[in-house]
């Protein structure tokens, strides 16, 4: 396998519809006010948070259950931001739509912003042949309330281009994930 660079993360996003929209270099700034930086870098995409969070509460006493996720585990927010609670989690969706070749796979990780502020950015990788926006994992690990900003760069996403086409995608094995258009949670 290997990393992919900007000119072929660019062509296939032109071509192949990889990356929708497409930012095909980095936006720090939007209107004149500074931004927390997104799109096209040297080795991958710096994707953003779109505006609608999922942020854990325990107002219902809930149990965190893969097997047996419960809804009211999540208060919803919608805004220009989301202001997540100390040592607590939140689920968002991308700005970006992402179709990912048979022939990659991809890592995603969070931008050094946000890790630096003690924000942790868990993305699972995006398969050969999975599609749709990305569910993003946030969790503030420190003991203060954290700001995440809509629209924004969250965390980048690094292409790695396979020597051969694997055998089975993601799309053969109907994965449960494929195509998500909103937030997800746990499907089992």
């Amino acid at each position: 396998m290997s990393l992919q660079s900007d000119r072929w993360i660019k062509k296939m996003a032109k071509e192949e519809g990889m990356i929708e929209p497409f930012e095909e270099g980095q936006i720090k700034e939007v209107d004149g006010k500074r931004v927390v930086s997104y799109g096209l870098s040297s080795y991958g995409y710096d994707l953003r948070v779109g505006n609608k969070f999922k942020v854990f509460t325990n107002v219902y006493n809930s149990i965190v259950d893969p097997k047996n996720f419960q809804e009211d585990s999540f208060v919803d927010i919608e805004g220009d931001f989301c202001i997540i609670p100390p040592n607590s989690f939140a689920l968002a969706m991308s700005v970006e739509y992402f179709r990912i070749p048979r022939s990659v796979l991809t890592l995603c990780i969070g931008k050094s912003t946000y890790a630096r502020c003690g924000m942790i950015v868990n993305v699972t990788p995006f398969e050969p042949e999975w599609e749709g926006y990305v569910t993003l994992e946030i969790s503030n690990t420190t003991p203060l309330p954290a700001k995440i900003y809509a629209n924004e760069g969250l965390a980048q996403v690094l292409f790695y281009k396979a020597d051969g086409i694997c055998e089975t995608s993601y799309k053969d094995r109907s994965g449960k994930y494929m195509k998500q258009m909103d937030i997800t949670v746990p499907i089992t």
